[in-house]
């Protein structure tokens, strides 16, 4: 893939932005300000098995999904959630930090010419939060919110392609193999997996790549003779 009228597109949190740290350390505070500590693994335990079953129900805003997680979370780790703390999950989204290679790899990307996008699970008010934090202007921003549904149904991707335009490439990155690579290869929209853990991929979905994070993709795909996507 060269440059141009070519589209990057990422997730944003879990590839830009370090949401588990986010949350764990939203918790930990809430657990501090109890007298307790609290064990980060257990936290992003409790949000992986709770925060999919909120998505499953009717729509609602993310900022609501949050919410709703927060205190399913907080009853299974024994902490009081009284009503005016019950928005303290929400409420820390716009502060999680960006990994510590983020802001360069897109600079680098920026500066080689692509253009580039974000595909997201959130709503537009907490995503406008989070690009304080990062150092460019996305070409492309489509949340949950917009399209009224979350990965892994399709409709940020259909939105994506319908902005994009079938004239333009397209690469998506993303760290989520669930959320992104198994709905991106069903579209057969070519994709990057940030497999930051070293996970096992969840299916024999197709990804272009697998990198363990943001650094290697962008010297991976700048690198001369070296070819990514279509």
């Amino acid at each position: 893939m060269t440059s141009g009228s070519h589209f990057l597109t990422f997730d944003c949190y879990g590839t830009l932005v370090d949401w588990e740290e986010g949350i764990s350390a939203a918790f930990a505070k809430i657990a501090r300000s109890q007298g307790r500590e609290i064990d980060g693994r257990r936290v992003l335990e409790h949000h992986a098995q709770i925060e999919p079953r909120v998505q499953a129900e009717e729509f609602q805003a993310y900022r609501d999904v949050l919410d709703l997680t927060a205190v399913g979370m907080a009853t299974e780790l024994g902490l009081e959630l009284p009503a005016e703390q019950q928005h303290f999950l929400s409420d820390s989204l716009p502060s999680w930090r960006p990994f510590a290679e983020t802001g360069a790899a897109l600079e680098r990307l920026k500066d080689a010419g692509y253009r580039l996008g974000i595909l997201s699970n959130v709503d537009d008010d907490l995503l406008a939060g989070t690009l304080e934090h990062l150092p460019v202007r996305f070409d492309l921003l489509v949340t949950a919110e917009q399209v009224g549904s979350y990965k892994p149904a399709t409709g940020h991707f259909q939105e994506a392609r319908r902005r994009i335009g079938e004239e333009s490439s397209w690469l998506h990155v993303a760290q989520s193999f669930f959320h992104d690579v198994i709905p991106a290869c069903a579209m057969q929209i070519p994709v990057v997996w940030i497999n930051r853990k070293d996970e096992a991929p969840m299916s024999s979905a197709p990804s272009e790549a697998v990198f363990p994070d943001l650094t290697s993709f962008v010297d991976r795909l700048l690198g001369p003779g070296l070819s990514i996507g279509s």
